[in-house]
């Protein structure tokens, strides 16, 4: 697959996802690059803001299986992995797949649950297996994570564990709509108290399991120069050592960013990378890999205004 059959078949999924959700054009771009480099997106936002609809719309457009967890305090690990039950019939353990095994898993208000139940995730997302019985079982390489959360303010969340948050390859803040979008929402999906399925909306699949797997190959040989190299580096460095940061982002961040930023550029129609990639990508990499420190929180800092000012001081390659 050539980079320009790649952005042809992106611009396609766009406009199936568009049939059932209004806006999030920026949501829906960072999912594109997610796919194609292999990663996992977490968005976070205040409910009905269309998160679960837009992971779902996704899964049907790229033609790949869909699955959905919805976490809740009392969910235990072995109710994503599944387990070993005893089949009194048979007298033997017989393995039951947990809801985990599926191509696109929406892991819903993730952060309402404890954070051992999380942890069920960290195999599943860093090296897609998962462990039964000491038993290693394959998710498949295009298994994805689409996690949601609702922001830290509201009642009966727990943050996610830092190991957690890193295995995310981008953290998108879902707003709510702008008037014109909130309108043409009322007026769509205004005739309903329920919610249709994608297929409702039209929405179709536009790609299968061996055009996301050659797009995947695509991206991941789009060209790196060395100079863009150095400013990825110094992009990761850049965020230690910071007074307004406790804690900067770790080596596994430089290398995500590269991975996105030649999927990205792939998105675009180019086999290489180009600085702008990286600018673009950095705020959503980022922004759940730092912790402000307690005086910057005091002073009202944000992350987003820290990894701002990042880029701003890192010179960029001409």
């Amino acid at each position: 697959m050539t980079v320009e059959e790649v952005r042809n078949l992106a611009e396609a999924i766009r406009q199936e996802v568009g049939k059932a959700v209004v806006g999030q054009e920026a949501t829906v771009e960072l999912m594109l690059v997610a796919l194609f480099a292999g990663g996992h997106i977490l968005l976070e936002g205040p409910p009905g803001t269309a998160k679960t609809l837009l992971a779902h719309s996704f899964a049907r457009a790229i033609g790949i299986k869909f699955g959905r967890i919805q976490f809740t305090p009392d969910l235990m690990p072995g109710d994503i992995i599944g387990a070993n039950l005893f089949n009194f019939q048979t007298s033997q353990f017989t393995l039951t797949r947990g809801p985990i095994f599926t191509d696109l898993l929406l892991a819903d208000e993730i952060n309402r649950t404890p954070p051992k139940t999380q942890a069920a995730l960290l195999e599943a997302m860093q090296e897609r297996t998962v462990t039964i019985d000491c038993e290693s079982l394959s998710l498949g390489d295009r298994f994805m994570v689409v996690a949601t959360q609702n922001p830290i303010e509201q009642q009966g969340v727990y943050p996610l564990p830092e190991a957690q948050l890193d295995r995310f390859l981008f953290k998108q803040t879902v707003d709510y709509p702008s008037a014109a979008e909130e309108r043409k929402i009322i007026a769509t999906h205004g005739a309903r108290a329920t919610a249709m399925e994608p297929e409702g909306w039209g929405v179709e699949a536009k790609a299968d399991a061996k055009q996301i797997a050659a797009a995947v190959e695509t991206a991941a040989s789009v060209k790196l120069v060395d100079e863009v190299i150095d400013y990825i580096a110094g992009l990761i460095r850049g965020t230690r050592g910071v007074a307004d940061l406790e804690s900067g982002a770790s080596p596994r961040a430089g290398a995500m960013l590269a991975g996105a930023a030649r999927a990205r550029a792939a998105l675009d129609g180019r086999d290489f990378v180009i600085p702008d990639d990286v600018k673009q990508l950095a705020p959503a990499l980022l922004r759940h890999r730092l912790i402000l420190s307690p005086a910057a929180e005091i002073d009202g800092r944000v992350v987003e205004d820290v990894v701002k000012d990042i880029i701003e001081q890192i010179e960029a390659p001409r």
